[in-house]
């Protein structure tokens, strides 16, 4: 997580450069010493048998719930396939699983991506797109922000003839604290170039929604 401590030049519109508020990078040894006190904090012994190993098991997983400060989505993006003998009508993958975790709260919240883009002279790999989905919730994160990142990366790198991204999530903030209601759904969307007009937005969201194979 070195990139933690660097400016991410890419997402600058969306966020603050990270080292505008972290300057120095907590060792592992001070990341486990913190998770010691909120097992503490919440009433429980770190000393105790069961819990003597779960502070390096947490900094581990830390290290795989928030990789994706480690990754550059532009990089994943940057192969393109100009053989595809002139298509140029929209693609779509839709059902991207993911789950990530609420900057507000640090609980998860899980749901799907689909993702469509109009080609401009070639396309890119779809298991790239879920890399990119992935770098992204990879990261402590809001909904709004996931969803325009996605789309702006890939308007970005690909210069598409239009990006779309719909977002739908459960939010454990809201299922497992606070209101606690379970099963309540959010949706966010992202539109750029010919997916502005609404005609090309029912059609992504008639295509995202029509029964699968």
């Amino acid at each position: 997580m070195d990139a933690v401590v660097k400016s991410l030049s890419a997402d600058q519109a969306l966020r603050p450069a990270a080292d505008t508020f972290l300057v120095r990078k907590p060792t592992r040894e001070e990341a486990e010493e913190a998770v010691r006190t909120l097992i503490l904090w919440a009433g429980d012994d770190p000393s105790r048998e069961g819990l003597l190993e779960t502070p390096g098991r947490v900094a581990k997983a830390y290290r795989e719930l928030y990789k994706g400060y480690d990754e550059d989505p532009e990089e994943i993006l940057e192969r393109v396939f100009e053989e595809v003998d002139g298509y140029r009508d929209m693609v779509l993958v839709r059902d991207i699983p993911f789950y990530s975790h609420c900057e507000h709260h640090m609980v998860p919240f899980v749901g799907k991506v689909h993702i469509g883009y109009y080609p401009n002279g070639g396309v890119v790999g779809l298991s790239k797109l879920a890399r990119v989905v992935e770098v992204y919730a990879r990261r402590l994160q809001t909904q709004e922000t996931m969803t325009a990142q996605i789309a702006q990366a890939i308007e970005r790198t690909l210069k598409p003839g239009g990006v779309a991204v719909l977002v739908e999530a459960e939010h454990m903030c809201m299922s497992m604290r606070g209101v606690q209601k379970q099963g309540s759904s959010t949706m966010t969307t992202q539109y750029t170039g010919r997916f502005r007009d609404p005609a090309e937005q029912v059609r992504f969201f008639t295509m995202v929604k029509s029964p699968g194979l």
